[in-house]
């Protein structure tokens, strides 16, 4: 009897578990591959087929394997033939794109100088009636006194939208905000943004446009602005970073997706940036203040962060505000630590 091998003994039950896990990921992987098929073929009629196509290779693979390795490698190359043909989609740079994103910006840089091009001053009376001016602005680095972060929740209190503003006195903010480029047509979809259906576009604008929109014409969107404690140095560093950032996607269109490249990791991606240690509130990034809040680098006033976040709350200050010329002071207005830069 001690020569005896039960049949589900340990080694049996390890091998049955990996071999679970295995077909597992080939399910997961399979979906993706699906759901990219369904997004991202761009003549209509044939998503269906394609993946008709795809998932039949996928279960022939599965039915005639004659052992398991085979079974689950023929299977993933039928996901690694969809997986590099949508990594060869190319991200357009003419299309027919929103008004609202149809001139990307960029700067010139000549010493403390910089010339931005293509600043947006859209005037909105509904969130999808609006008329938009360009602007061309141009800022002395010298002048450079605040740097503030909006943080905007639009539905779950875990993903929030970032925009950073850059104060240069007198009534001049600058403002980034990191967004999906929307072709005419299209609308935003958490879901698509996994997909290859938007390219990025880095909004250079007067707040009165990207926070107004948010605030006082889009419904459910809660915004709050925190102070940050950024040292002169630091942030002529990072705005210059938001600068390069958006003149290389001026000329060269990159792909947008929701968790890897999206308004807040690239953020974290900018040189100036990557000193900061990895976090996961980078991707669950409605917690984002919290963490820098963690960090010290909000100004906080000796605030706790939940008093802080409630006095950062601008939504009613900015309704009040409206199209007040004093917009950005009116919303700053009693905010914890709106003191200058170091």
């Amino acid at each position: 009897m001690s020569g005896l091998r039960l049949p589900f003994g340990p080694e049996h039950l390890v091998r049955r578990l990996g071999e679970g896990c295995m077909y597992l990921a080939l399910l997961l992987a399979s979906m993706w591959g699906s759901a990219a098929l369904l997004f991202d073929v761009r003549i209509g009629w044939l998503r269906i087929p394609c993946i008709v196509v795809y998932l039949a290779a996928v279960g022939a693979a599965l039915f005639y394997g004659r052992t398991f390795w085979r079974r689950i490698g023929l299977g993933l190359l039928c996901f690694a033939v969809v997986l590099g043909w949508w990594l060869s989609l190319k991200p357009p740079q003419i299309a027919d794109w929103q008004a609202d994103v149809s001139r990307p910006a960029w700067g010139e840089v000549h010493g403390d100088t910089v010339t931005i091009h293509n600043l947006r001053l859209c005037d909105y009376r509904a969130e999808f009636d609006y008329t938009c001016a360009w602007q061309t602005r141009t800022v002395n680095l010298a002048d450079l006194r605040g740097m503030d972060l909006f943080v905007d929740y639009w539905g779950s209190p875990w993903i929030a939208h970032t925009i950073l503003t850059f104060d240069f006195g007198d009534e001049n903010r600058v403002a980034f905000s990191i967004e999906a480029r929307k072709r005419m047509g299209q609308e935003y979809s958490a879901i698509r943004g996994f997909f290859r259906q938007f390219t990025l576009i880095s909004i250079v604008s007067d707040e009165r446009d990207v926070v107004e929109l948010r605030t006082n014409y889009r419904k459910d969107e809660n915004l709050y602005l925190y102070h940050t404690t950024a040292t002169k140095p630091f942030a002529r560093e990072l705005f210059l970073d938001y600068i390069g950032f958006t003149n290389r996607l001026h000329t060269h269109a990159e792909w947008y997706n929701a968790v890897t490249r999206n308004c807040t990791t690239q953020i974290y991606d900018l040189p100036a940036m990557k000193s900061q240690p990895w976090n996961w509130a980078i991707l669950f990034n409605g917690k984002a203040d919290a963490m820098e809040y963690k960090l010290g680098h909000l100004a906080t006033d000796g605030l706790s962060f939940d008093e802080l976040k409630r006095r950062a709350y601008i939504n009613p200050a900015a309704k009040a505000a409206d199209h007040d010329p004093n917009f950005s002071e009116l919303i700053r207005e009693g905010r914890p630590g709106l003191g200058g830069l170091q």
